[in-house]
């Protein structure tokens, strides 16, 4: 059917600010899902995107890739969801289908991925992302929310929960005790400390000063803190660990965590820096060290951490503001003042 005239809030230019932006749906296809936008996390890529520093961006720009809704309609191909369906959508809502990565789902890979916002659709219009009323999602790119998972506690999962599980995973169920640090204790950070600890991991989160110490041991349960500009701290902990979840979005030297690091362990990059980062390579080549990134998950691996959520009984730390208090929340996610993730009432705000 004929697109529908929705409301959302965009960003004009890289000043960032978002206010009111009326747009059109896309056309709905036989194998779409129509959603009613019911809450959508506050992500800081949102932040980069609207300032054009990951990439070109053509404006108005609504953004928002943690979107939990309803389904108010279905193409008449769509077979896994129904009205009235709790559903999420992540960073993605098209891929090409048909190469390697795709067919082995891991579609977030594929070189022709479309991603929820900033990006243009097969047939040729925008994508807006989930600070908007309604969107329209192909049924490969939606998921199920658990019954047992309340949709706000949901949002954040869609992106910095599938993307501190999808590198994690591969540690789960492990027949020797994992040891772990977690570099940075923000959205994706929190989140990857939970996953973490509910895989039985031995959990130590790092953090360039002791602010974060009662966070980390006493509301995350994690099992040790290490101050890295502590250079004692550091060096005991030298050559004790398997893997690192680097979450940082922000430039920062790596050389000191690399040591960090037992033979045969991995630096994982999560967050994006917008400058190169840089490092000596003697470490990696004597130790058998590697660094690698990984991208959100699949959609596989999204579903996988929402049932994984609800299963183990976690909840996510959440600050929900409606859509007037926005360009606020961005301001206090630039200072680092959220524990750990807003997440926008998107139905109960006034749009207009």
């Amino acid at each position: 059917m004929e697109g529908r005239r929705v409301i959302g809030w965009a960003a004009r230019d890289v000043s960032a600010h978002l206010s009111p932006y009326s747009f059109t749906l896309r056309k709905t296809g036989p194998e779409d899902v129509v959603l009613k936008v019911l809450y959508c996390g506050v992500d800081h890529t949102d932040l980069h995107q609207m300032r054009g520093e990951l990439m070109p961006i053509n404006y108005p720009l609504v953004p928002g890739h943690e979107v939990v809704g309803e389904v108010v309609e279905v193409g008449s191909e769509v077979n896994k969801f129904k009205l009235g369906d709790k559903v999420g959508v992540g960073c993605l809502v098209s891929s090409c289908g048909k190469c390697l990565s795709c067919n082995s789902n891991n579609e977030q890979y594929c070189n022709q991925r479309v991603f929820t916002y900033g990006a243009v659709n097969k047939d040729g219009t925008p994508t807006h992302g989930g600070f908007s009323s309604a969107m329209v999602v192909h049924q490969k790119f939606v998921v199920q929310i658990p019954e047992k998972l309340a949709p706000e506690q949901a949002a954040p999962l869609l992106c910095a929960g599938v993307t501190a599980y999808s590198p994690l995973k591969q540690f789960n169920n492990s027949d020797k005790a994992i040891k772990a640090r977690i570099l940075g204790l923000g959205g994706v950070g929190h989140l990857a400390v939970l996953i973490a600890k509910a895989m039985g991991h031995h959990v130590t989160v790092i953090s360039s000063s002791e602010k974060k110490k009662v966070e980390a041991l006493e509301h995350l349960h994690a099992d040790a803190f290490l101050v890295s500009s502590n250079a004692a701290e550091m060096e005991g902990a030298a050559a004790s660990l398997d893997y690192i979840l680097d979450t940082v979005p922000a430039f920062h030297s790596l050389e000191p965590y690399i040591s960090l690091l037992k033979a045969g362990g991995k630096l994982i990059f999560v967050g994006v820096s917008t400058k190169p980062l840089h490092f000596n390579n003697d470490e990696l080549i004597l130790g058998n060290k590697s660094l690698t990134g990984s991208f959100i998950g699949s959609m596989e691996e999204t579903q996988e951490i929402l049932d994984f959520w609800a299963e183990k009984g976690l909840s996510t730390m959440i600050e929900v503001v409606k859509m007037d208090y926005i360009n606020k929340a961005f301001e206090r996610l630039e200072r680092n003042d959220v524990r750990y993730r807003f997440v926008l009432e998107v139905a109960g705000s006034n749009l207009e």
